[in-house]
């Protein structure tokens, strides 16, 4: 064999051993193990528990200033509006999504783009708050996403190329996707969008290598689950908490997706607002019995993996009439005392903590300020109802067109809307985003159409105070007690990830991306990226260094629905932009 030949073979060679350890497989068990690795990021939430915690130390309260951009990433093209991406980070390749259903793969080391994947989008679709995706899973040689018609797409990781393509639900009548899908045992786990079009929630369990369909299970009660092919069992039980035919169309979008608790063997998924918003057509108005409850609109729902049988559930806000809706994310943790808890800050403006065992109520508290619809939580974890504060009844008001306004707090775009807190295993605290608005809020009549909006209420976002609307918060969730909290005057938008070095990193819409002391909340690093802030931020180790990434992009739902809100922060510009920083060994001890 000639010098040439050999050199040619060891070449093909070398490429292909690049290649292999370029695609290595995730598996259950590196998913598993999300939270403790260091070097890549594999999960929504990094770690299955969404902690948002990373125990890597290499950058700390000492270096942090030191932190230096490695490389930046355009999404090119006009395709902007709001970025909400999470990175997964796997084998030195980087993959995000975008809005409008985009996905790319991007080259770790460089920020060069390795290959990039557009959904095509039919006329017609009905994005609710944003042509938002708020990124994607890794299992196998795949990687998977949603689109805002409502399909979950497979991806072969290397190449991009389409392994298959399913539907997840009719975008014609509202249904949408956005959330991470979630990988449970080679299952893909997804929810759905669309709670303000008269949908039903569902969640959905397909093949990870096929695509097929495992099981269902619908959120609100009277509709049937399935698993493989064949009707399984009821959602709760038919009429028990909605009158006449109202199920049938009553909302509960699980939008955000979920989570997985491995030491229970159970996802948790939030439910949405129930349809309409106008509660007083749900009997939800009236009753205060448990009858006008509208399950499992506003829940959190345990779910048993292997069968997608529903195991308990906790509704955070019974008699929904504010758009509260109950999606936010449920984070496993072990309290102080050695205690297995989740802990979730609603929409409605109390932070709660549940027992992992079956979901039962152990506190709440109130993480923001000025809460008008209810005068506390009962021991049962049941609001103490405002009865004057519910939006009024249509059908008693002289014209029967719209019912009495009132001023509700927080707004229905919540005291903390979709964006994700963090939790410390340093300080044992949670780290949450909030907004501290209000609303005036009136119901009106609607009837359901199919493809169009079913609220029945209209609403005027409002801001609270003067000096400021986000409120990012340090909450001890043993006691409730807000430990420090950094005033921002646009509202926050943006995920939260704490790492073992002490620090707690989030973003602004004024483009800040900002790290904080964990303990006390002064700003130690501070970083202009260009445009509003509204993703998730994520932290890897490489060749020794510490990285971080975070996504610029204003959008998301503020600009859309906002109301006096939307008026105060229309100046902001929109990007996209993925913005890799580094923290260089040279640099980690430096003074």
């Amino acid at each position: 064999m000639n010098k040439f030949l050999t050199a040619a073979v060891a070449a093909i060679f070398a490429t292909s051993a690049l290649t292999t350890a370029y695609a290595s497989p995730v598996t259950e068990e590196m998913l598993a193990n999300d939270g403790v690795s260091t070097g890549d990021v594999l999960t929504n939430g990094m770690g299955r528990h969404l902690q948002r915690y990373s125990p890597l130390d290499i950058l700390n309260k000492d270096n942090v200033k030191n932190l230096v951009p490695a490389w930046a990433f355009s999404l090119g093209g006009e395709k902007q509006r709001g970025q909400e991406t999470q990175p997964i980070v796997h084998d030195g390749v980087m993959y995000i999504t975008g809005s409008y259903s985009r996905m790319y793969a991007i080259d770790i080391k460089t920020g060069e783009e390795l290959w990039q994947y557009d959904a095509r989008l039919p006329e017609g679709i009905l994005p609710c708050c944003d042509v938002v995706n708020r990124g994607a899973a890794i299992y196998g040689d795949n990687i998977y996403f949603g689109t805002l018609d409502a399909r979950i797409v497979a991806l072969n990781a290397k190449t991009g190329d389409t392994v298959w393509n399913k539907k997840i639900a009719d975008y014609k009548a509202g249904y949408s996707y956005t959330a991470a899908p979630l990988i449970v045992n080679g299952l893909v786990i997804t929810g759905n969008s669309g709670g303000e079009f008269g949908i039903v929630g569902e969640v959905q369990a397909r093949d990870a290598e096929t695509g097929d369909l495992v099981w269902t299970r619908p959120v609100i009660e009277g509709h049937m689950g399935t698993l493989n092919g064949e009707e399984s069992t009821m959602t709760g039980v038919l009429n028990a908490t909605w009158p006449g035919d109202m199920w049938k169309t009553g909302g509960g979008a699980t939008w955000l997706g979920g989570s997985y608790d491995a030491d229970t063997d159970t996802l948790v998924f939030g439910a949405g607002n129930p349809a309409p918003w106008n509660s007083w057509l749900r009997n939800a108005g009236q009753l205060n019995d448990g009858t006008g409850d509208n399950l499992y609109a506003a829940s959190r729902i345990g779910i048993d993996p292997a069968t997608g049988d529903i195991k308990w559930h906790f509704q955070t806000t019974p008699r929904e009439g504010w758009d509260y809706d109950g999606v936010n994310e449920v984070v496993a943790y072990t309290d102080r005392d050695g205690n297995k808890r989740y802990a979730t800050a609603d929409r409605n403006g109390y932070f709660y903590v549940l027992n992992r065992e079956d979901g039962a109520f152990v506190s709440a508290t109130p993480f923001v300020k000025d809460i008008s619809w209810a005068n506390g939580i009962d021991e049962n974890g049941r609001p103490i109802f405002n009865e004057e504060n519910r939006p009024g009844d249509p059908s008693a008001a002289a014209d029967g067109k719209k019912g009495e306004v009132i001023f509700a707090s927080p707004s229905f775009l919540g005291g903390k809307n979709w964006m994700p807190m963090a939790f410390s295993q340093n300080t044992g605290n949670f780290y949450v985003p909030s907004n501290e608005w209000g609303m005036d809020i009136w119901n009106e009549p609607i009837s359901y159409k199919k493809g169009a909006a079913y609220l029945g209420a209209g609403f005027t976002i409002k801001p609270n105070y003067e000096d400021h609307i986000g409120s990012l918060k340090a909450i001890d969730p043993d006691t409730g007690e807000i430990k420090w909290e950094y005033k921002n005057d646009a509202p926050l938008w943006a995920g939260v990830m704490t790492t073992a070095g002490g620090l707690v990193f989030t973003g602004t819409p004024e483009g800040r991306f900002i790290a904080f002391d964990d303990e006390t909340g002064e700003v130690l690093w501070s970083f202009q990226t260009g445009s509003g802030i509204v993703g998730q931020p994520v932290t890897w180790e490489q060749d020794g260094e510490q990285y971080v990434t975070v996504i610029s992009g204003w959008g998301g739902a503020v600009p859309l629905w906002g109301g006096e809100v939307a008026k105060k922060v229309n100046y902001l510009n929109q990007g996209g932009t993925l913005w890799t920083f580094r923290l260089p060994k040279q640099l980690a001890s430096a003074d």
